[in-house]
């Protein structure tokens, strides 16, 4: 597993992998500007509404206390929405991964296993649909460790575990569905779940470091072809 992620890292920003470095950093910066934008006009909606009924319900006189209150909320709210863009980073990663997983898996096969068969593209509507399931499971299963957060370390550790548990399956499953049917490689991803769960702690180490994880969809997809083609001598290819 080491190996498979020194290999991802060193071609990471090779010259042929800079054109989609570019595409999927600006693609998840735009992700991640939308979902904050949308984020801070449902605050602020809430926050005039709360305001005005506050005042309708209690009376004019805690129109100044609302205003310093407001003040408040703001500096909050700033802070909120930087947690948020940290929070939403890996599920970001994963829709964005289902865009290019056969442009870099393509590059990678060419580069380290040119006398294998090539991976089958898969549909864009198909990328997307298990992009935007990874992501909304991705979601859940963080709001269910966020809790955690509240103990230190230990939450910091479930949490990372989460994000892990998460990456390694999209990326895992992504890259196979390249070789085999959607329900043969989920089902190799069970069969060989602790693998996928190794890889998804590099992901997870990856997609942690502010600005390099914009590159999270380059390594997370690299890393799992070196990790697919290992497991590649016991899968029948050709099955898509």
């Amino acid at each position: 597993m080491l190996d498979a992620a020194i290999k991802a890292l060193t071609q990471l920003f090779s010259r042929p992998f800079r054109t989609v470095l570019l595409k999927s950093a600006g693609l998840a910066v735009a992700l991640l500007a939308l979902l904050m934008i949308a984020l801070y006009w449902f605050s602020a909606w809430l926050a005039a509404f709360g305001g005005a009924w506050a005042e309708g319900a209690i009376g004019s006189f805690v129109h100044g206390p609302l205003i310093v209150l407001g003040w408040v909320l703001a500096f909050a709210l700033g802070f909120g929405l930087f947690a948020g863009a940290i929070f939403l980073m890996p599920a970001v990663s994963s829709f964005t991964a289902s865009f290019f997983v056969d442009e870099i898996s393509a590059r990678v096969e060419r580069e380290h296993y040119p006398a294998d068969p090539p991976g089958v593209a898969l549909s864009l509507p198909h990328a997307m649909v298990e992009g935007l399931k990874a992501a909304a499971l991705g979601i859940v299963v963080y709001l269910c460790a966020a809790p955690f957060l509240l103990f230190a370390g230990f939450g910091a550790v479930i949490f990372f575990l989460a994000i892990a548990y998460v990456l390694g399956r999209q990326y895992f499953e992504l890259v196979a569905m390249r070789f085999l049917p959607a329900t043969q490689a989920k089902a190799l991803r069970r069969i060989h779940r602790t693998r996928a769960f190794v890889g998804g702690l590099f992901i997870a180490a990856f997609v942690s470091i502010p600005i390099l994880n914009l590159a999270t969809p380059l390594f997370g997809t690299a890393l799992m072809v070196h990790v697919y083609k290992r497991l590649a001598g016991a899968v029948p290819h050709g099955g898509r």
